[in-house]
């Protein structure tokens, strides 16, 4: 069987639920095609929460992280839904932030603390350096994300389809054939956003740089005493190692998430994978200096009362996004571990590439850069 569609997106994560929301905002006819069932665990955009994570120097991130903030305020109103909740960052292990001067020069705001002032505000948290807290920064409900995307997309007129796995995309001419088992999609315009699965879906079609997709095996904690205000006191985190922290496989990260407890992972140290034939279980090594890491720096979290959690990082190898288009083909991958954040801002901006308003995207996230 044979369809036209004006544009049809692959892949019903973060990026590509974006896009379909921006695409349908702007009025196109828009198709959005999801392997899995709604609420899957199998990609990289499930969980209950991640952080939203202001700390950054470089354009264009700062940028983004501006727009990224207002339409996440626009997504909520739309939706009727609470996604992010701005209980502030912190992050710490250096001697330097210069990130400071950066956000703060595009209106957010930040300052650095003593380690004994960072300690009173945040008992749960133990600190031997300044602090760089940001206080319009927190915790996004990534799993209400994805499904306020989708809604507002459909609510208008985009189409949503779960369970229908892609088995190619072949660009003809001005347009692009995307290959379903029961359907064969002619596209004017095909935006991929397949996460992991990037490289089987595009590799030897597009000059993508290398995609290294890894599990990764965060945990959620228990707090070792119960707070009813803990949602609201915690703030999220970001700890570079220091002298004496040469244990630790890579910088870490966390937030408080609600109904689960204090979430901490290394940043990017999981075993490369096929995102086919993931084990879904935690390395033990990874997984007991993680609990070293609770029990020496985070207090008010017991080390010994824990849940691992699974998922995917797509990376390449400068971690900069890939977010560009070459002929019918619009392309966003590479966002593991620090790129939800950003999400409706990325999804404006592949919606502009997909319309034409922009021909290719910004320098640093560029195929063949």
């Amino acid at each position: 069987m044979r369809q036209r569609a004006e544009v049809v997106v692959v892949g019903g994560g973060a990026m590509g639920s974006a896009a379909a929301w921006h695409l349908a905002r702007a009025g196109r006819e828009v198709l959005l095609l999801e392997r899995f069932s709604p609420g899957h665990t199998a990609g990289s955009s499930h969980g209950p929460s991640r952080n939203f994570n202001v700390a950054y120097e470089r354009q264009p991130y700062v940028a983004l992280l501006v727009e990224a903030l207002r339409l996440w305020r626009e997504l909520e109103d739309e939706a009727s839904v609470r996604l992010l909740d701005l209980v502030g960052m912190v992050t710490h292990g250096s001697s330097a932030y210069p990130e400071l001067d950066a956000t703060r020069a595009a209106g957010i705001p930040g300052e650095i603390l003593p380690a004994a002032e960072a300690a009173r505000r945040w008992p749960g948290m133990r600190f031997e350096t300044d602090v760089l807290h940001q206080p319009e920064a927190g915790r996004l409900d990534a799993d209400a994300a994805v499904a306020a995307l989708q809604s507002a997309a459909v609510a208008r007129g985009a189409v949503v389809r779960h369970d229908t796995p892609v088995l190619a995309i072949e660009p003809r001419g001005e347009g692009a054939a995307v290959v379903t088992e029961d359907v064969r999609f002619e596209a004017s315009v095909v935006v991929v956003a397949a996460g992991a699965w990037t490289q089987k879906l595009l590799g030897g079609r597009l000059a993508l740089p290398p995609l290294t997709v890894t599990q990764e095996q965060p945990a959620h904690f228990a707090l070792r005493t119960p707070d009813p205000d803990a949602a609201r006191t915690w703030p999220g985190f970001n700890h570079r190692p220091g002298p004496g922290d040469e244990w630790w496989p890579a910088d870490i990260y966390g937030m408080y998430t609600p109904g689960f407890g204090v979430k901490a992972g290394w940043h990017g140290a999981g075993p490369v994978v096929d995102p086919d034939r993931r084990s879904f279980r935690p390395e033990a090594a990874q997984l007991r200096l993680l609990q070293r890491y609770v029990r020496e720096w985070l207090p008010g979290a017991d080390p010994a009362r824990l849940e691992p959690i699974s998922c995917m990082y797509t990376t390449t190898p400068d971690h900069d996004f890939v977010v560009d288009r070459t002929g019918p083909l619009v392309v966003a991958a590479g966002f593991s571990g620090h790129g939800f954040k950003f999400t409706p801002a990325i999804g404006r901006l592949l919606a502009d590439l997909a319309t034409g308003a922009a021909e290719r995207g910004p320098a640093a996230f560029r195929l063949g850069r």
